[in-house]
């Protein structure tokens, strides 16, 4: 395993979560070490590099059977869902293994000239407050874009909404983070009742929020 403690400055795995969300809330900060650790895997982004990091140091194994997605079957899942343009819909998202696999598999499907990032939305429901720094990060340093929402995917009780999004449409670019401000109209179109709101407002497109949804006619632009 690589020496994810040691990209990150922490001593004890436990920090992770904390630190990453530290980090992704300063651009500067998170594009530094997306390339650290871009350097470490040796560019490699077709897989979630924290998959047995997350599941052996974080996840809850014993209570809450929390065991992570192997890629073979995330493979077949995209086979059998196709990868087509569009939005991919993604429950219990955990760290992001499903969508990183369904994302590799729409972006080599064409050249690199040919790919557009915004072609495809990812639309991610995860409630562990431990594994949404992981998924943010995944999807950030990945150029995609996303619908990152906090919340219990059963109840519906939501706690942070994130917009993420590759503001220059660039293949081989990193995405920006936006952290959605509550509103009734935003909690009918996910479909969520906000109940909490643990992150601090967070705006970094020059395009956002106006690009990310069109209420009007309900639908995602």
């Amino acid at each position: 395993m690589k020496n994810i403690n040691g990209l990150l400055g922490i001593n004890d795995s436990y920090q992770a979560p904390t630190k990453i969300m530290e980090i992704l809330y300063d651009r500067k900060r998170r594009e530094e070490l997306f390339m650290k650790f871009l350097e470490a895997f040796n560019f490699d982004v077709s897989y979630d590099w924290f998959h047995y990091y997350f599941q052996d140091e974080h996840a809850d194994r014993k209570q809450k059977k929390q065991d992570f997605t192997p890629v073979g079957v995330a493979d077949l899942l995209t086979a059998l869902t196709g990868v087509d343009e569009g939005t991919t819909y993604d429950c219990a998202a955990g760290t992001g293994g499903i969508t990183i696999r369904k994302w590799q598999a729409g972006r080599t499907r064409t050249s690199l000239v040919e790919y557009k990032p915004s072609n495809y939305l990812y639309v991610c429901e995860e409630v562990s407050d431990r594994a949404i720094p992981f998924l943010l990060f995944n999807v950030l340093i990945r150029g995609m874009n996303a619908i990152i929402i906090h919340c219990d995917v059963l109840s519906r009780n939501t706690y942070g909404v994130f917009f993420v999004q590759n503001d220059k449409d660039n293949p081989n670019g990193f995405s920006s983070l936006n952290v959605v401000p509550y509103s009734q109209d935003l909690a009918s179109f996910l479909a969520v009742k906000f109940v909490e709101e643990r992150y601090s407002n967070l705006i970094e497109s020059k395009e956002y929020p106006a690009h990310l949804y069109d209420y009007s006619s309900k639908q995602a632009i």
